[in-house]
């Protein structure tokens, strides 16, 4: 088993703040498993690698030899996480967290071990909460701590509405962790007053406070952005092998190092190496960044899947000619009333075409190919999840590159 120093430095590769670091370390000095909480909102049913980024940490501390409870916020999601936000998120009805919370675990749990991950469901306990527990529980808690909160202080100062049950999104998170008795929580960086919420709560209560661990938000592969489907820039879990590949391919090298971090399950001492290797001139990027392309498809895929999607990607581009310095299109994946971007538009806006017309008729004569492949005549709009990361090609010799 590694030394409690051993295991800080792998579980610190990638973290943004442990706050605080010693507490943290005196855990693992005891030499017994620890209870790593992370609590998930099903907001949505599809999960990119940015939402893994948590799951990606909580197995290394299962890899560790330590626990994991993972927390499907079936109750706070009726709330909504004001985390970031300007504006009170709209409020989920049951029915749509539900339809959520199947395919969310099933993708959780093609990350974390099923045999060391306890999974629980918060409405257990806070929709059982009958008035005088809500105050009680309220009572731990100051109108002036809540609006110490970033966002919430910044809808306040800027006369923004602040409805009365967001105040209770961190109380209800930080209750999760008295419930389940958390050694160590983890979240975002945007994350860090719930967490530390938790931790008040935990002490207040007359239990040993959890530490709060957070990680960076992982851009996406326009470089700038972080991962989200609505910007268009996004990995997602459950994409073909060979599409997962390309987008990996497409991130700017500089982000490199920090998707080995927080979106493989390379080895801590491995990735220092990449990164002093990197760093040297010793490695050549392409190699590097092909390794981390072949290691994200096989978490997700199979390592035979892997090594096709590799050669997909290499007749895609040597095959067909394609440059490897395509140029990243500057503009956004406007979409219409439908949710569908208009192909001929975006092709004339880029230059790849002189006007929509000559777009639609270049397409019509099967002049354009997305990711190597002919665009269906007449296909004129297009799921913008079929443009991430793509590269858009007009003969033999334009080519793009999307966010």
């Amino acid at each position: 088993m590694l030394s409690p120093e051993e295991q800080l430095h792998i579980i610190k590769s990638g973290a943004a703040q442990i706050v605080p670091e010693k507490a943290l370390l005196e855990k693992l000095e005891r030499g017994v498993p620890l209870n790593i909480k992370l609590g998930v909102d099903p907001t949505s049913p599809d999960l990119h690698i940015g939402h893994a980024v948590p799951f990606r940490k909580l197995r290394q501390f299962q890899d560790l030899g330590h626990e994991v409870t993972l927390i499907i916020g079936d109750g706070t999601a009726l709330i909504g996480d004001p985390s970031g936000r300007n504006s009170t998120r709209p409020q989920l009805t049951r029915d749509e967290i539900q339809a959520n919370v199947k395919t969310y675990v099933d993708q959780a749990f093609l990350v974390l071990d099923p045999s060391k991950t306890t999974l629980r469901y918060n409405s257990e306990w806070i929709l059982s909460l009958d008035m005088e527990g809500l105050l009680k529980l309220l009572s731990h808690f100051t109108v002036a701590r809540i609006l110490e909160r970033d966002d919430f202080h910044n809808r306040y100062a800027s006369q923004q509405p602040i409805s009365l049950h967001e105040f209770l999104y961190p109380v209800m998170q930080a209750y999760d962790s008295v419930v389940i008795k958390a050694d160590v929580e983890l979240g975002g960086t945007d994350q860090l007053f719930n967490l530390l919420a938790g931790r008040e709560l935990m002490e207040k209560m007359g239990l040993e406070p959890q530490v709060c661990l957070t990680l960076p938000l992982l851009e996406g592969t326009d470089g700038v952005k972080k991962m989200s489907k609505s910007y268009g820039n996004y990995v997602g879990l459950s994409e073909p092998p060979e599409d997962i590949f390309g987008k990996v391919m497409s991130i700017p090298d500089e982000l490199m190092v920090k998707y080995y971090r927080l979106a493989s399950n390379v080895p801590v001492d491995e990735v220092d190496a990449l990164e002093a290797g990197l760093a040297a001139g010793e490695l050549h990027p392409n190699q590097v960044k092909r390794a981390l392309a072949r290691n994200i498809v096989s978490l997700y895929h199979s390592e035979d899947a892997a090594i096709a999607a590799e050669e997909h990607f290499d007749r895609l581009f040597k095959e067909h000619a394609a440059p490897e310095d395509i140029p990243l299109f500057a503009g956004e994946l406007v979409t219409n009333d439908e949710g569908l971007v208009y192909l001929a538009g975006l092709l004339a806006e880029s230059q790849l075409a002189a006007s929509a017309g000559e777009a639609r008729r270049l397409i019509d004569g099967g002049g354009v190919k997305l990711n190597g492949d002919p665009v269906a005549p007449k296909t004129y709009n297009i799921d913008p999840a079929k443009l991430a990361g793509a590269t858009l090609q007009v003969g033999k010799r334009k080519f793009i590159r999307l966010p």
